[in-house]
């Protein structure tokens, strides 16, 4: 049965902390572009209390969130299980870009804690208005194998070269 939570309980952080994986989905003011889904791994997630939540954002595909985000500030975060017990979670706030050339990155980053991988673009933010859990049934059942390393040998290779500065 699906619930309604206005922050973050203990037993939902736990489960947030347990997935491999997590989407976020932005969509601009104009209805008539696209909504952006997205697909987030590594250990990039940091709870920063019951009504906030942050990740990493590294360089990739594209800047849609947080275009998006600068345009309207919504910002939808889903968490499901792939494992044997079922469940969704999804977390809707306002979402915050914090750039990374900026003092607030820098305290972020050392509120974030061990773990932080070096090629950030920024933070993204999310400011919780209401966290909604659903059965997450149809979800199939996977395992985790591990990570791939492709991301992390490509920012290797070509951080030292300039070219993720260069980039972001």
């Amino acid at each position: 049965m699906a619930e309604g939570f206005p922050e973050l309980t203990d037993r939902l952080i736990a489960f947030i902390r347990q997935q491999k994986v997590f989407f976020v989905a932005t969509a601009p003011a104009d209805l008539n572009q696209t909504v952006n889904v997205s697909p987030k791994g590594y250990d990039c997630l940091r709870i920063l209390d019951a009504k906030t939540v942050a990740y990493f954002d590294f360089p990739g595909s594209g800047n849609e969130t947080a275009t998006h985000i600068k345009d309207n500030g919504r910002l939808t975060m889903m968490f499901c299980s792939f494992g044997s017990k079922p469940m969704t979670l999804r977390l809707y706030g306002k979402g915050e870009v914090v750039e990374r050339k900026t003092e607030r990155f820098q305290e972020l980053l050392k509120q974030c804690g061990e773990g932080v991988l070096p090629w950030i673009r920024q933070l993204i933010i999310l400011h919780l208005d209401e966290a909604r859990t659903s059965c997450g049934y149809s979800v199939p059942q996977l395992e985790f194998v591990a990570e791939r390393p492709t991301y992390r040998r490509y920012c290797e290779e070509n951080a030292p070269k300039g070219k993720l500065d260069e980039y972001m």
